[in-house]
């Protein structure tokens, strides 16, 4: 959790610093309704379109991203020379105004009448690199040396099930740890309803910082923690980047699952052995069971300039919400219910996605666990010339809907790891839930 003396001072930080965000309207919240200032998310992109010196128009944002170069003279050669920066210094509380903005809503409004989860998602991935500036803005330049991009989607756990479409929504959030060039980012979304602010989520992002030509890895500034309270936070962060680093070294791409792991499969292929012959060969379905490779959904996306970030690459949070929706949909078809999100887990962006590309998007399915479903989404980009396929992103999501779901059963090796990962992932997450 944030330190609650952080996220108090959040509001008038982002006041003070960011004043071409500062709106006053007459809302449902208690802060809107007084007449306070604050941070809309609408301004979120335009103070990062700010602080890198991009631009709305294609044409000169093209030109703009040209001139960056000249930025690489005040880049630092070592993080001794950037001064060290408190958790406040980034601390930023931003509004979606969807009860007071009936216009904003179509936006954000799905046909169940409640919110598109994807729209949160680049909210989420907008915000965690305004924190990162925040944290590494030097006042005395009109704009950053650094680009900074997201790395990885550490988790997301959702505290509520239903967000409202007319009531407003807050999120805050500031930097929780740094190393030399990366920087985890922690955010909690909350929505005033029945009058007060009840949790929806918590997300934890891990940013990377790279020169103004996003070419190479930059230094940033040191994180100073003030206090026992912002000392555990920091080694949470430390806890975090450990278990992170263990459960690379732990994949099954890269070692053999555990003895208790590989029993469970091959007992799994017991189960599915014909009993009236024998052979190896001869496998049948279990009741209330569903082959791996009927629970895929596949999509395809062409990459518009539309959906730029301001390094003229493809927005990651664009990439978030067509495969959280595309993975949402797979659940759906597969439980034949509508499904809720439990978490959302280790996003790794491995590779950026240019402008022009063609996004492939495959889901599937990959473990089921009483009313819960793990979907595996591994997206990739397809060059038509050379036909080289080139892995960008795999998301991982957890659904549950009201009703036991089929088990999915793998029949090939390779569907078995894929089963594997998934329940790795299912039990790390009821884990964090308990």
């Amino acid at each position: 959790m944030f330190s609650p003396r952080i996220l108090k001072s959040a509001a008038s930080l982002v006041c003070r610093r960011f004043s071409m965000g500062q709106m006053s309207t007459q809302g449902n919240a208690p802060d809107m309704a007084e007449g306070n200032s604050y941070f809309l998310m609408s301004n979120v992109r335009n103070r990062l379109r700010e602080i890198v010196g991009a631009s709305t128009n294609w044409k000169d944002h093209q030109q703009a991203l040209g001139e960056r170069a000249s930025l690489r003279q005040y880049l630092a050669q070592s993080q001794d020379e950037l001064p060290a920066r408190r958790m406040k210094d980034s601390a930023i509380e931003v509004h979606l105004p969807l009860g007071t903005q009936p216009a904003l809503r179509e936006k954000y409004l799905n046909y169940h009448n409640s919110v598109r989860f994807g729209r949160i998602l680049e909210d989420l991935d907008s915000l965690a690199v305004l924190i990162c500036y925040s944290h590494t803005w030097n006042k005395e330049l009109k704009r950053s040396p650094l680009s900074i991009v997201t790395a990885l989607v550490d988790k997301i756990d959702m505290r509520k099930n239903i967000i409202y479409p007319d009531c407003d929504i807050r999120f805050t959030g500031h930097a929780t740890w740094v190393g030399k060039t990366s920087i985890e980012a922690k955010m909690h979304m909350s929505q005033y309803h029945n009058g007060a602010y009840t949790d929806v989520l918590d997300a934890t992002f891990v940013m990377v910082a790279r020169d103004a030509e996003n070419k190479r890895a930059a230094f940033i500034n040191p994180l100073k923690p003030e206090g026992p309270e912002e000392q555990a936070i920091f080694q949470q962060g430390e806890i975090n980047k450990k278990r992170r680093v263990e459960l690379s070294t732990a994949s099954l791409f890269k070692v053999a699952p555990t003895a208790e792991e590989r029993t469970l499969i091959h007992n799994q292929f017991l189960h599915t052995l014909d009993p009236r012959t024998v052979s190896f060969r001869s496998r049948i379905l279990p009741p209330n069971s569903v082959w791996m490779e009927d629970a895929k959904m596949k999509g395809l996306e062409i990459c518009h300039p539309e959906e730029r970030n301001i390094f003229n690459r493809i927005f990651g949070g664009f990439l978030m919400r067509k495969a959280y929706e595309l993975g949402w949909a797979n659940a759906c078809a597969f439980g034949g219910y509508r499904p809720t999100l439990v978490a959302v887990d280790d996003i790794l962006f491995r590779k950026p996605v240019e402008i022009g590309s063609l996004l492939l998007l495959s889901s599937q399915v990959c473990y089921t666990e009483g009313m819960h479903i793990q979907v595996r989404v591994h997206t990739e980009v397809l060059d038509p010339l050379s036909q080289q396929h080139s892995t960008t992103n795999v998301f991982h999501f957890t659904f549950r809907v009201e009703k036991d779901v089929p088990a999915v059963v793998p029949q090939s090796y390779g569907e078995s790891m894929l089963y594997l990962d998934g329940k790795r992932h299912f039990d790390e997450t009821m884990r964090s839930h308990c």
